[in-house]
C-alpha cells in the first residue's frame, strides 16, 4: 500500500509533518520500536512507528533518522501522548534526509495502526474470517482493560471452536483462554516448548505439527514487528534474511489444539494474522521493559567503571521503587549472569542472553497468578547482567539462601532451551549471593561471573552455578579493593613478566604448572615437557626474582593468590 492511503484514512489520525512528494512511496511492512539503534530488526519498507521513549535530546534525533534512512525504512510515525506535539528537531531530521514524517494522535494506539496496515497488505480475509480478524483487533487495540491476547484466545475458541495457548520460548503460559476446562500441564507446556524450537532452529517454516498421546497440536510462531515484517501476498509474512537464532530464544508460540496439516488456505491465514496481533501485545511488553533494561545499564556501568558506592547507591534508589514498588526499605540485591554462545561466534550473544534472563526471571519472588517483571536486565558483548531485589527482610531473617538459587532457576527452562540450543549453542549462568548495599554490589557481580565461569567447565547445554558452589579464596577475591589487588600482584608477578618479556622464559607458566601440580617437580615437569633439572632452574629463577620461597605453604599460596587476581 502506499502512504497516500494512510494518510487518506481517518480513523488511523495520522498528520503529516512533512514529505508531501513522497507519498507515492510504498508500505510493505510495519515496526513498533523505541530502540535508540533498530537496524538490526528493520530490512527495508516498513513504517516505523515510535514513541519516542529513544529521544533525551535535541542530539539524538539526527542518528535515529540517519539510522532509518540507511536501513531503507518507507516512512516514521511518531506518537504524541508522551511529549504532546513532535519535537522540531525530529521534523527536521526528517526534512534532511527526505523521510516522511507523520504524527500520531495520542487517542490512537499503534495496534490500531498496526492491523491496518497487516490488512491491506495481506489481502483481504474471506467473509466470517475477516469479521472475526476484526472483533479480535478490536479487543487487542483497546489496551489491558481488553485481556490482551487472553481475549483473542477465547474468541478463537466460540468463533472457530479452537482451543489455544501463548506460551513462552522456555514453556511458561503466557495466556489461554479462560474456560471451566483445564489448561495445559507445565510438563506439556515444556515438551511444546521445546518442539517448536527444535523445528524452528532448523529454519522450518511453521506451523509445527505435534501429537502427545492422545492430542494433536500445531505450533505458530509468534514474532513481534522487529523480527518479522509483513509481506503482500496471500496473507503470508517473510522471515527477514538473518539468522533465524538471534530471536529464535525469544519469540513466543501459539499452540492450538488441532492438526493444521489439512487446514485450508483461509484457516492457515488467519492464524497467521492472529499471530501478528498477538506479536502486538508482545512488543507492548517488551516496550515496558524499556525503563528497567536502562536502569540496570547504567548502574552496571558506574559498577564496572568504579564509581563511588555513593553515586551507585543512588541509582539503585531510583530503580527500588521500580522494581519492588510500594517496597518500605531499601532491598538486597543478588545479580546473575548469563552467556549465550553459538559455534562460530557469528551472533551476538550478549542481546539473546538478555531476552533469556527476563524469561528465566519473570518474577521470581511473586506468589499471585499473574506474572510480572521485578528485574532489570543490561546485556554487554557476549553476557548479560540482571540486577535482581530481594525484599530486605527476606534476607535479614533467613539469609541469602532465600534469594535465587541457580539449580531451581533452570530446573523447569532446561529442556526447551536444550532443544533450541541444539548442537550448537550453549547457556551458561551464575548467581551472586545477596548483598544489602552498593559497596557489595561490585563483588556480586564479580561472584557471579566466577559462578557462571564454573558452571561454563561443565558439561551439557544449559548450566548454572550459584554462589554457594564457590572456593573459599573465590568466593573472597572480588572483594579485594582494586588498589590492594594491583598492588599485590605488581610486586610478585611484575618482576616475572618483565624477566619473561625480555628474555622469552616463561617463568609465568611454568610457575602456574608447578602450583597446578601441587609442588611436584617429576609431574610438573612431565607436564611441560621439561627435564627436572630445567624446571628446578626455573623456579629457582622465580624465587631469586621475587625473593620468595616455593617450597613455603604462605610463599605458594601468595602466588597462587596473585596469578588468581591478575
Amino acid at each position: 500500500m502506499r502512504l497516500r492511503a494512510l494518510l487518506d484514512t481517518d480513523a488511523l489520525g495520522l498528520r503529516l509533518l512533512g514529505g508531501e512528494d513522497e507519498l507515492d512511496r510504498t508500505v510493505r511492512g510495519v515496526m513498533t520500536t523505541d530502540l535508540r539503534d533498530p537496524s538490526r530488526y528493520l530490512s527495508g519498507g516498513e513504517l516505523v512507528l515510535t514513541g519516542l521513549a529513544w529521544r533525551r535530546g535535541a542530539a539524538d534525533s539526527e542518528p535515529f533518522v540517519q539510522i532509518l534512512v540507511q536501513a531503507g525504512v518507507t516512512a516514521l510515525a511518531a506518537g504524541e501522548a508522551e511529549l504532546g506535539d513532535v519535537p522540531e528537531d525530529l521534523v527536521v531530521a526528517c526534512a534532511r534526509h527526505r523521510l516522511p514524517l507523520f504524527a500520531v494522535h495520542e487517542s490512537v494506539a499503534f495496534a490500531t495502526i498496526t492491523e491496518h496496515v497487516v490488512r491491506q497488505v495481506s489481502g483481504e480475509r474471506a467473509g466470517d474470517l475477516a469479521a472475526v480478524v476484526d472483533r479480535h483487533r478490536r479487543m487487542m487495540t483497546s489496551g489491558p482493560a481488553g485481556g490482551g491476547p487472553d481475549v483473542v484466545l477465547d474468541l478463537l475458541g466460540s468463533d472457530l471452536d479452537l482451543r489455544a495457548w501463548v506460551l513462552s520460548p522456555a514453556g511458561r503460559l503466557i495466556a489461554g483462554p479462560k474456560e471451566a476446562a483445564p489448561g495445559l500441564p507445565a510438563d506439556v507446556c515444556a515438551r511444546l516448548a521445546a518442539e517448536h524450537l527444535a523445528a524452528a532452529r532448523t529454519g522450518r517454516r511453521g506451523p509445527h505439527r505435534l501429537t502427545l498421546g492422545p492430542t494433536a497440536y500445531s505450533l505458530f510462531p509468534i514474532r513481534g514487528w522487529g523480527h518479522r515484517p509483513a509481506a503482500a501476498g496471500g496473507g503470508r509474512s517473510t522471515q527477514a534474511a538473518r539468522d533465524p537464532r538471534e530471536s529464535l530464544l525469544s519469540d513466543w508460540l501459539l499452540a492450538v489444539e488441532a492438526d493444521a496439516g489439512d487446514w485450508p488456505e483461509e484457516r492457515l491465514d488467519l492464524l497467521q494474522g492472529v499471530t501478528q496481533l498477538i506479536a502486538v501485545e508482545r512488543d507492548r511488553r517488551d516496550a515496558a521493559r524499556t525503563v528497567r533494561r536502562r536502569l540496570a545499564q547504567e548502574v552496571l556501568e558506574l559498577v564496572q567503571t568504579g564509581a563511588a558506592p555513593a553515586e551507585i547507591a543512588a541509582r539503585l534508589r531510583v530503580a527500588a521503587p521500580v522494581l519492588l514498588p510500594g517496597l518500605g526499605t531499601a532491598p538486597h540485591w543478588q545479580v546473575v549472569v548469563a552467556s549465550v554462545e553459538w559455534n562460530g561466534g557469528e551472533i551476538e550473544g550478549g542481546p539473546v542472553a538478555q531476552s533469556l534472563l527476563e524469561e528465566i526471571l519473570v518474577d521470581p519472588l511473586a506468589t499471585g497468578p499473574e506474572p510480572s517483571d521485578r528485574i532489570a536486565v543490561a546485556h554487554t558483548g557476549d553476557e548479560a547482567i540482571a540486577l535482581v531485589p530481594l525484599p530486605a527482610v527476606s534476607a535479614e531473617h533467613d539469609g541469602p539462601a532465600t534469594g535465587l538459587l541457580a539449580d531451581v532457576l533452570l530446573e523447569a527452562v532446561r529442556d526447551p532451551l536444550s532443544a533450541g540450543l541444539g548442537e550448537d549453542g550453549r547457556l551458561t549462568l551464575g548467581v551472586s549471593a545477596a548483598v544489602h548495599s552498593a559497596e557489595g554490589l561490585r563483588g556480586a557481580l564479580e561472584e557471579a561471573r566466577h559462578a557462571r565461569r564454573v558452571a561454563a567447565a561443565r558439561p551439557g547445554r544449559v548450566c548454572a552455578a550459584g554462589h554457594q558452589e564457590l572456593a573459599s579464596h573465590v568466593l573472597l577475591l572480588p572483594f579485594v579493593p582494586d588498589d590492594v589487588r594491583r598492588a599485590f600482584t605488581a610486586r610478585l608477578l611484575d618482576p616475572l613478566r618483565e624477566y619473561d618479556r625480555r628474555h622469552r622464559a616463561e617463568l609465568i607458566p611454568t610457575l602456574e604448572a608447578f602450583l597446578d601440580s601441587d609442588g611436584s617437580w617429576t609431574r610438573c615437569a612431565s607436564r611441560l615437557h621439561l627435564h627436572v633439572n630445567t624446571l628446578r632452574y626455573r623456579v629457582g629463577r622465580i624465587e631469586q626474582l621475587t625473593g620468595r620461597d616455593l617450597s613455603r605453604l604462605e610463599d605458594k599460596l601468595d602466588f597462587f593468590l596473585a596469578l588468581r587476581m591478575s
